[in-house]
């Protein structure tokens, strides 16, 4: 077995298990973390512990943090998901699917864990190219992270060198899958929906639009199941 230990974030999605399928090619140990955040619904989370069990992880740890009670975001509060939305990169607008604090939150709950069971390295999907225009997917928010581990953890100050991974940050959502593919990962176990309709897909927020325009320009159809398709 490798002693290289890694926490992957794993959300249930497109990108979070491409990532976990590429931290497994390169011979990590991986320990996945899931998070119970207060979203609207859980579908992501049953497609994590799933993804997990497929793959044989190491440890698969979901953690509460009750962002529902903060509120602010359409994935957590009663606010609608948008839809049918531009995706045109140069719209500026941060969408009401931002969650405050999100990834800050989840990737210090990662580094604490990481800390823990003696690893180094923390794998995450972000990615800054197929996007919904979140601040906390932007390299410079993940060096600015970086920086903050080190001199903010016993073990970044007494030796350790964290390396946080995110292998899709300038990648297309064709890329992705692309890649994904590639690695074998089995897509219709994966859930990207902000707001589903049941267990199909609403196929109209910017996630699944963004998921449905990456297959359709890699050439493949997306193998999970969407409303009126």
């Amino acid at each position: 077995m490798s002693q290289r230990q890694a926490v992957v974030l794993l959300s249930g999605g497109l990108d979070s298990t491409t990532v976990l399928a590429m931290a497994l090619a390169q011979g990590f140990t991986c320990n996945c973390l899931s998070f119970q955040y207060g979203q609207r619904q859980a579908v992501e989370l049953e497609r994590a512990r799933a993804i997990s069990g497929g793959y044989g992880v190491e440890r698969h740890l979901v953690l509460r943090i009750d962002l529902d009670a903060i509120g602010g975001s359409a994935l957590t509060d009663a606010i609608a998901v948008p839809k049918d939305r531009s995706l045109d990169s140069s719209d500026a607008t941060i969408p009401v699917t931002y969650v405050p604090g999100r990834n800050i939150l989840f990737l210090a709950h990662a580094l604490s864990w990481a800390e823990v069971i003696g690893a180094a390295d923390i794998f995450l999907g972000i990615n800054a190219v197929d996007y919904s225009g979140y601040p906390d997917c932007r390299p410079e928010f993940l060096a600015a992270f970086a920086q903050m581990a080190q001199v903010g953890t016993r073990a970044g100050v007494t030796g350790t060198r964290f390396h946080f991974h995110a292998p899709l940050m300038f990648m297309s959502k064709k890329e992705i899958i692309e890649t994904g593919v590639k690695l074998g990962v089995d897509y219709s176990l994966t859930h990207s929906c902000y707001d589903p309709i049941g267990s199909l897909a609403c196929g109209r927020c910017d996630s699944c639009r963004l998921r449905l325009r990456g297959f359709a320009e890699a050439g493949l159809e997306d193998p999970v199941a969407y409303a009126g398709g």
